[in-house]
Formats: structure tokens, C-alpha cells, sequence
């Protein structure tokens, strides 16, 4: 009688664990989910903030936050994925009209000093190949040209730890756990199962 309330208990302490391991899989699953929906959102915030040339900074400080505290938060998806996949097109722009700006008001100061110099070399009013070829010379040697937008201002790309310390990481261990635990009071009652 004792022996056969011993398996009862035994048989329930497998059920239970396996129930909690089901349990706290979904609850993982859940968190995972609603992991990765926080990271689209905060994603979707960095987009808008780029194109209302907003603070992008503080968007990108969130989502950064949150990818590297939360397991399921990468950005790369699908099957051709962009890489880097925060690629700030609207700050790129802005920054490209800045660099071109900057370059066309210097290149004028530059062609301005030079019809200034060459015009004090080569006094002769009218066409004067002298001067002319002055001034291209000058142009040509103290000219500037645009230089590229440095990536690490427009491209980001975060990566999400394999495992974290959120609600997903530890139901994900409860669950693993429950499961084995299972596992092993299963086998250890087949094993007893056989010996007597």
C-alpha cells in the first residue's frame, strides 16, 4: 500500500514539473514576443526621429538599451538582410547637403582669391590668357573637395545577447529546468518500474 501511494507521488511530482515546464515555456515564449515588439517600436521611434530631424540620439540610446538588456531583440530580419540595419538615410542627407555646403562656399573663397591674386600678377584688362591660366592653377592646387560622411554616423547596428536576465531569460531557465527535472523523475520510475 505504502509502495503504491510512493509511485502516486512520485508519478504526480513528474506531472507537475512537466506542467510547470509547459507553463513557464509559454510565459517565455510570451516575453520573447513582447521583447521584440518593444524593439520595433523603439525602432519605428529612431525612423521617425531621423525623418522630423528630431532626437535621434535619445531614440537610438533607448533602442540600444533595449536590444542589449533583452534575448529575441535583433534587428536583422528576413532572408537578404541589410547590414547595418539602422542606416539613418534622412541624417545622411542632411549631412551629405552640409559636407557639399561647406565645400562650394570654400572653393568660392578660393576662386575669389584667386581672380584677387592673378588680377594683381596680370593687370591687362580684357583676355589675358596669363591671368586666366593663373587663376586655374590656383583653383586647381588650393580647391577642396567633399569628403565622405563617416559611416559610424548614420549606421548602427545593435546585437542581442543570446541570454538575459529578463522575465524570457528566467522562465526560459525555469522551464529547461522543469523539463529535466521531469525528464529524470520519468526515468528514475521506469528504472524503478524494472527493479521490482
Amino acid at each position: 500500500m505504502a509502495a503504491k501511494k510512493l509511485k502516486e507521488i512520485h508519478s504526480a511530482k513528474a506531472t507537475y514539473t512537466l506542467f510547470l515546464g509547459i507553463v513557464f515555456g509559454l510565459i517565455c515564449i510570451s516575453a520573447l514576443r513582447h521583447n521584440y515588439q518593444v524593439m520595433t517600436k523603439l525602432r519605428d521611434d529612431v525612423s521617425v526621429a531621423d525623418q522630423n530631424n528630431g532626437d535621434v540620439e535619445t531614440a537610438l540610446t533607448m533602442l540600444r538599451s533595449h536590444v542589449y538588456g533583452h534575448m529575441n531583440t535583433n534587428l536583422i530580419s528576413g532572408s537578404n538582410p541589410i547590414k547595418p540595419p539602422i542606416q539613418l538615410k534622412y541624417r545622411y542627407e542632411r549631412l551629405a547637403a552640409t559636407e557639399s555646403d561647406k565645400v562650394k562656399t570654400a572653393n568660392a573663397k578660393v576662386t575669389s582669391d584667386a581672380e584677387i591674386m592673378c588680377t594683381s600678377q596680370f593687370p591687362a584688362a580684357g583676355y589675358n590668357p596669363d591671368r586666366v591660366v593663373c587663376i586655374q592653377n590656383y583653383v586647381n592646387v588650393n580647391a577642396t573637395s567633399e569628403s565622405t560622411v563617416a559611416e559610424s554616423l548614420y549606421k548602427f547596428d545593435f546585437i542581442s545577447p543570446k541570454w538575459s536576465p529578463d522575465t524570457a531569460g528566467i522562465t526560459m531557465l525555469i522551464s529547461i529546468f522543469s523539463f529535466i527535472a521531469s525528464a529524470v523523475l520519468i526515468i528514475i520510475r521506469q528504472i524503478k518500474k524494472r527493479l521490482l
